[in-house]
């Protein structure tokens, strides 16, 4: 399995969805598949994943992660020091 990077993006609409859809949104590696992102983000924060949504705009891709709703999308943001 291939460690890929996550970078989690601090901007008022990333913190906006965090606390209105439960979604974090991460930088990634543009060759990153969803099962990637998933696998990575419920392994280094023990939450589950519910849905990832990708975007890939100037050369770069974005990750959209939602979490299922047993898990606080603020409480991981919180351990990441964006709140």
């Amino acid at each position: 399995m291939i460690n890929i990077q996550l970078k989690p993006i601090v901007t008022e609409k990333a913190v906006m969805m965090i606390e209105s859809g439960n979604v974090l949104t991460f930088k990634t590696e543009k060759e990153a598949m969803k099962t990637q992102i998933k696998k990575e983000v419920e392994s280094l924060f023990n939450v589950k994943v519910k849905k990832i949504r990708t975007l890939v705009k100037d050369n770069k891709k974005y990750a959209y992660v939602q979490l299922k709703k047993e898990f606080a999308a603020i409480d991981v943001a919180t351990k990441l020091g964006i709140m």
